[in-house]
């Protein structure tokens, strides 16, 4: 069954429905790594339905900014008509950095779903608290490690495999 057709009930819990579309999330983040960019995806949910999807694109895009949840912010804004996107959840699988957690406030969400903490750039909640400061015009609620370690051991992975393909790249150039 797609992602977009899934349908829950009222009774439906909170947590197979943050695994259900996290797992879409997951399946967004791998599209990305077979295009060879960072295995970090979102999705947008709107009334229990992703309407906008999206991986990292930073690198074969040449765009620092081309973050997944930038690019899904922008798809659901444009499904929507609104760049307000009140009533929808973001599910990412890692922890938003600064400059993702400051356009999430920006955007109006009800809600942001990330799965991997990220203690060296996270801005919601490993780093900074950028989310929950009361600051700002918008806080919206948080739930984190949702399939932390699938979506953690999918980036140590990645990252692993960058490596070891890096040594072998030097070692055969010293031959």
């Amino acid at each position: 069954m797609s992602p977009t057709k899934k349908v829950f009930t009222s009774d439906t819990d909170q947590t197979d429905r943050d695994v259900f579309f996290m797992r879409a999330a997951m399946d967004a983040a791998k599209k990305s790594q077979d295009k060879g960019d960072i295995p970090i995806g979102a999705v947008v949910v709107h009334e229990d339905r992703i309407i906008a999807r999206a991986g990292n694109a930073r690198k074969i895009s040449s765009d620092p900014t081309a973050h997944a949840e930038i690019l899904v912010l922008r798809k659901a804004a444009k499904k929507l008509g609104d760049w307000r996107l009140l009533g929808c959840t973001l599910y990412v699988t890692l922890e938003p950095c600064s400059m993702c957690a400051g356009a999430l406030v920006l955007a109006r969400l009800d809600r942001v779903v990330y799965g991997a903490s990220d203690p060296k750039a996270g801005a919601v909640e490993s780093l900074y608290t950028l989310l929950g400061d009361s600051r700002l015009n918008h806080q919206p609620d948080v739930t984190g490690g949702v399939l932390g370690e699938e979506t953690g051991t999918l980036l140590r992975n990645f990252f692993r495999a960058q490596r070891t393909k890096k040594a072998d790249t030097q070692s055969n150039s010293s031959d």
